[in-house]
């Protein structure tokens, strides 16, 4: 018998309610066990590695042999003063007893894992995360993240007296004091403040609702292109990536180069927002400031650019657009004149590095871990991003601060990438959900007040930009925007990695790009064949993509004026790129 979908559910008892809440608490309390990981999504993979590993003998002896044997090699090898081929023992220093045994036995022991790991039958989501679980535990154990186990740390413990561990120590606890929204005990780099030293293109805010600011930035030339240009960034950190300080500032150059540029701010939610859903964030992050810019610029076509998860929401927002009867107050909404995705993902099918920790049981998880305080902290979602580059993120920067002493140096792209903020529980647990999980965008299921959208439906011109080192947005998953959209795609793959990549300004030294261009019915072109044909550039990819939205527009100038100054909403960079919060 099944449920009319149509008959109201029974509420829960009370009992049922109190058992759930105490079953939230008991899975996050597990969950810190696990660095935040879901006990059960690790066990299942663990149970699947180990019953394979179980079921072949035959790898299970060769797999102690080898090891047995690889550690054996590698001790003779210490002995021999045979130096380490990994850069990470490449000083002098380990070349000697006991240290040179350190570093080859961890050598050693990574070779195994890795191979180790990698058994026939094993589900691929298990593999990777055994293999990333197995990876942060041998980064954890690297010889050269301890006092007792470096000579080079030993060295200069010994040299400075303890002068660097003393000094790691204040580090740390300024640290632990900025955790807590305390201001830090010292000063250790310049300042990066938004307003001041990034975020600092003059412009107006002319527009604000719950959940964004629209700016509108002040034109520096007497004409400018008619159409004018919006961008969404992500809504996971602060807007100002594009507009850092004025030498590498995207929004500058845009400005400089003739362009009415609009930018979105999205505002940090608090407890309050717990409910705001993919919904909202599409009305009043998407139509809503699109209807604004339609105000303000007469109605001319937009032309619309969208960077990481602003890319994905974005392209949804295209999607329903393609079908207008759909989006209630869409009359109010000029045509879009282009679509730029930068380093966005759409296919959600291969997610990269972040898809190892997004299961069903790691979002149910999160969704309780949620429930406690309405929203994911920032604090928790920049934890996801160091336990996928522990070596790198966490680490190394650990031993250099804290055991070396040595504070880092900030710049404006670390000091944005620190400045994060919260997402609603409801919008994260759809998105990770609906995206992450069932890849609805790119199967034509996602829903758009009560439809589904497709993609296919789209025909605008699109400039898709991926990155090489891309481990957020893998540039071949970004790329299957010409599978998916009907429409002319010109993709650049660049240089550098998910956020150097994409601010790569004009002059920045070692910049490098191809571009090649594909017709909406070339749906078949494929990654790797578009990467071997589609010629080489040196330097930034701006002014290709500045010519590209002139071609687009017409090339037709008008005549500048400033943006509508609104004492309420005062000028850039707003209010909403100021909120922070103590996590």
């Amino acid at each position: 018998m099944t449920r009319d979908c149509k008959t109201p559910m029974t509420p829960p008892s009370a009992a049922q309610t109190a058992a759930a809440a105490l079953d939230r608490s008991a899975r996050v309390a597990m969950s810190g066990l696990t660095g935040g990981l879901s006990p059960l999504s690790l066990g299942l993979a663990w149970a699947d590695w180990a019953g394979h590993l179980v079921s072949a003998p035959g790898t299970a002896s060769r797999l102690t042999t080898e090891g047995l044997g690889a550690g054996w090699l590698a001790l003779q090898q210490a002995l021999a003063g045979v130096p380490s081929s990994d850069k990470r023992y490449a000083d002098p220093a380990w070349s000697h007893w006991p240290f040179s045994a350190h570093a080859a036995l961890h050598g050693a022991a990574e070779s195994w894992w890795r191979d180790a790991t990698d058994l026939r039958g094993v589900g691929p989501h298990h593999q990777d995360v055994v293999q990333l679980f197995t990876r942060q535990w041998l980064d954890m154990l690297s010889p050269g993240n301890w006092l007792w186990s470096n000579p080079q740390l030993q060295q200069q413990t010994w040299q400075q007296q303890g002068g660097n561990l003393l000094r790691g120590a204040a580090l740390a606890a300024d640290d632990w004091r900025q955790q807590r929204g305390l201001p830090p005990l010292q000063v250790t780099g310049p300042q990066y403040r938004p307003g001041v030293e990034v975020a600092c293109t003059p412009g107006e805010v002319v527009h604000r609702n719950h959940l964004v600011e629209l700016i509108q930035y002040s034109p520096s030339t007497a004409q400018v292109q008619r159409e004018p240009l919006l961008i969404v960034p992500s809504w996971i950190m602060k807007y100002y990536i594009l507009d850092l300080s004025p030498h590498n500032s995207m929004v500058r150059y845009l400005v400089e180069q003739g362009h009415t540029v609009f930018m979105l701010s999205w505002r940090n939610p608090d407890e309050s927002d717990a409910l705001l859903d993919m919904q909202d964030y599409l009305q009043l992050g998407i139509f809503d400031p699109l209807a604004a810019v339609t105000r303000i610029t007469g109605g001319v076509p937009i032309h619309t650019a969208g960077y990481c998860l602003g890319g994905t929401l974005l392209a949804i927002a295209a999607a329903a657009l393609a079908r207008p009867q759909a989006v209630p107050g869409a009359e109010a909404i000029a045509p879009l004149a282009s679509m730029t995705l930068l380093a966005a993902q759409i296919d959600f099918r291969d997610p990269g590095d972040l898809g190892v920790l997004i299961d069903d049981e790691q979002v149910a998880l999160l969704e309780d871990r949620m429930a406690e305080r309405g929203f994911l902290s920032g604090q928790q979602m920049g934890g996801s991003f160091q336990f996928l580059h522990a070596q790198e993120l966490l680490w190394s920067r650990r031993l250099h601060k804290y055991l070396m002493g040595e504070p880092d140096l900030p710049n404006d792209l670390m000091t944005w990438n620190a400045d994060v903020t919260r997402m609603p529980a409801t919008m994260h647990s759809h998105y990770l959900r609906s995206l992450y999980v069932h890849n609805d965008l790119a199967e034509g299921r996602y829903v758009v007040d009560g439809a589904p959208v497709a993609l296919h439906d789209v025909r605008l011109p699109i400039f898709a930009v991926g990155t090489v080192k891309d481990h957020v947005s893998p540039w071949r998953s970004a790329f299957k925007i010409h599978r998916l959209a009907h429409s002319d795609v010109c993709f650049v793959l660049t240089s550098g990695g998910h956020n150097a990549g994409i601010v790569s300004e004009p002059g920045h030294a070692h910049r490098s790009y191809q571009l090649m261009s594909s017709r909406g019915d070339d749906a078949q072109l494929d990654a790797d064949a578009w990467q071997r044909r589609a010629p080489h550039f040196e330097g930034s990819w701006w002014p290709a993509w500045h010519d590209w939205l002139i071609a687009q527009g017409g090339g037709k100038r008008v005549a500048a004026s400033q943006p509508p100054s609104t004492p309420a909403l005062g000028p850039a960079p707003g209010r909403y790129v100021q909120q922070r919060y103590p996590d």
